[in-house]
């Protein structure tokens, strides 16, 4: 791997700089959906395409696949992107939202960064190396009981109009947490599993690059990431990540 953790974070804290950009300037921000429900803003395109252009022109043997642009030809060994996980979130002006970069190599993800600009929060880990959050090492909660803890979760199957739409699951394990969080971004939702703000997060229905950057943090920092069955790997389709210690608690509700 030809890049660092420091090399990758002056890119994408420049790509922080030119979303804070639009987000101190919303009444001109312009927002479209590409479905009912799905939000994509200037300030998307803009961070994306900057982050393309540096990270293929720098790293030219790796490939690149943003949410809005799509996949280049070579994906064995690629950059993963979301520019703004958490759109909504953006285009009202609320700060849960970030920047998720991955770098996957030979379908193994080894180094990965969730920056949420309007938190001026900093998240990164390498394969092996641990989690980082502006400088320092995190770790997941010690929580062991369910009962007792912060779980999160989001409904991106609610935008795709799906029967299994995530309500009914909330349901089910609400009533035996002590609390429930909905932020509105995967990546940040993983990365406050690997800090120890949640003691665990689902959801469904997601991509890659919506939590390829955030899964690596999270395991780094001692997380289980698994799916509804908690079978181990990042599933997008099915995700559950917590701190190990309510693992199996939590999958009797799933």
């Amino acid at each position: 791997m030809s890049i660092s953790l420091a090399e990758l974070e002056v890119i994408v804290r420049t790509a922080g700089d030119i979303a804070l950009s639009h987000f101190k300037d919303l009444k001109n921000v312009g927002v479209n959906k590409k479905s009912p429900r799905d939000y994509v803003t200037a300030a998307d395109i803009a961070v994306e395409a900057f982050l393309k252009a540096t990270l293929t022109e720098q790293y030219p043997h790796y490939g690149f696949w943003g949410e809005e642009s799509g996949q280049t030809a070579n994906q064995t060994n690629r950059w993963i992107v979301d520019p703004i996980d958490g759109t909504h979130s953006f285009s009202r002006g609320q700060y849960f939202w970030s920047i998720s970069v991955a770098l996957e190599i030979e379908a193994e993800l080894v180094i990965g960064a969730v920056y949420a600009p309007a938190l001026n929060d900093y998240y990164c880990a390498e394969v092996g190396k641990g989690a980082f959050k502006n400088g320092e090492s995190i770790h997941v909660s010690t929580e062991d009981n369910l009962e007792n803890g912060m779980i999160s979760t989001g409904f991106a199957c609610l935008r795709s109009y799906l029967t299994d739409n995530n309500l009914e699951r909330f349901a089910r394990i609400a009533q035996h947490t002590a609390g429930q969080r909905r932020f509105g971004s995967a990546a940040m939702d993983l990365c406050l599993v690997a800090d120890g703000q949640v003691d665990a997060f689902w959801e469904q229905e997601l991509n890659l690059y919506d939590v390829a950057a955030g899964a690596l943090i999270a395991k780094e920092a001692g997380a289980t990431v698994t799916d509804f069955s908690g079978n181990p790997g990042i599933f997008p389709k099915q995700i559950l990540s917590t701190n190990g210690l309510i693992l199996e608690q939590l999958l009797a509700y799933m």
